[in-house]
């Protein structure tokens, strides 16, 4: 059980009901994700940490509404509304979680010119975050993912994760997913091609 971690993904206000980004159902998840992470050995957590002004805002480009898609020089980035932005009450995490288990939190997206979704890599995926040294530094080879948003964070998050050379689940009822033109079946296909187990 030692070599086993649960990372909990972005399970932060702005992502729940209310907030600027909302999932729908994002704080259904919560009496389960608690539940998980009261089992688990070794826990996680990732938080979006955005400045203000951030490249993958809408507000940041002129002219420009959210969930279209512009061409940065990583790729195609969807412009999203404001959101977790640093040291705001959108960007900390649902008053519901029980997170004070937690080893290690990773922040990501505090590149002001590049978005991450990944907790592994930035949207370039080549910038690490330096959680896949973390965990095998630890020993850990298995893990399991639940979160927010299933086919954004959850699904980049997996699919590095597998890259990386770990063993991956993906807890489905404790994830909410955003379905933006279709995603969801897109990247759950994707997840399951590469080699991810979702459970």
């Amino acid at each position: 059980m030692a070599q086993r971690a649960l990372i909990v993904i972005d399970v932060q206000n702005d992502f729940c009901p209310g907030g600027a980004l909302a999932v729908a159902d994002g704080d259904a998840i919560l009496p389960l994700v608690n539940r998980m992470i009261a089992q688990a050995d070794h826990v996680v957590l990732t938080q979006d940490w955005h400045p203000a002004g951030h490249s993958s805002f809408a507000s940041s480009h002129a002219g420009r509404a959210p969930f279209e898609t512009v061409a940065m020089a990583y790729g195609d980035q969807t412009l999203w509304p404001d959101h977790c932005i640093q040291g705001t009450d959108g960007a900390a995490f649902h008053p519901a979680l029980d997170w004070t288990k937690a080893e290690l939190l990773v922040r990501k997206g505090f590149r002001p010119a590049i978005d991450s979704y990944s907790a592994f890599y930035e949207n370039d995926h080549a910038t690490p975050t330096g959680l896949a040294g973390y965990l095998r530094e630890r020993g850990i080879t298995e893990l399991t993912l639940c979160g927010l948003a299933t086919d954004y964070c959850v699904a980049y998050s997996a699919l590095d994760a597998v890259r990386q050379g770990f063993s991956v689940t993906v807890a489905m009822d404790a994830c909410r997913a955003i379905d933006l033109g279709g995603s969801l079946g897109a990247m759950t296909q994707r997840m399951r091609e590469a080699g991810v187990r979702l459970a």
